[in-house]
């Protein structure tokens, strides 16, 4: 029998889920506190487009019980279980310009996006 023991493997941490900016907190604070009080934001993935993923935003009156849930800038999102493994280290921000306003991704997983910007694939 060997005397070499060997160093136990220490393991990288992942990066959280999914991280929010102040603007989409501040934005989604505004939301849950008026047209969907009470109610949580569910993201997912469906597919769509022409480079196959799209994101997939609802509002839910309650986690189902595989959703993970994220908390960050003391605000609470949902996201489908099947969504976490191409979502890991994402963040999502809340954009204002002249003419629109939209919650907006940016995922470190993508490999690239579809022309129109509507779909990404990994």
């Amino acid at each position: 029998m060997s005397d070499i023991q060997q160093a136990p493997r220490t393991r990288r941490a992942l990066p959280p889920l999914m991280s929010l900016t102040e603007a989409a907190a501040a934005r989604l604070r505004t939301l849950y506190a008026t047209a969907h009080e009470g109610e949580f934001l569910r993201i997912a993935l469906s597919t769509k487009g022409c480079s196959g993923l799209s994101y997939d935003m609802s509002f839910v009156k309650a986690p189902a019980p595989s959703d993970e849930i994220v908390k960050d800038h003391d605000v609470t999102v949902l996201i489908d279980k099947k969504a976490t493994l191409f979502l890991i280290g994402t963040t999502m921000d809340y954009e204002q310009q002249t003419l629109s306003s939209q919650f907006t991704f940016s995922n470190p997983n993508e490999k690239g996006r579809c022309g129109c910007g509507e779909s990404f694939h990994v």
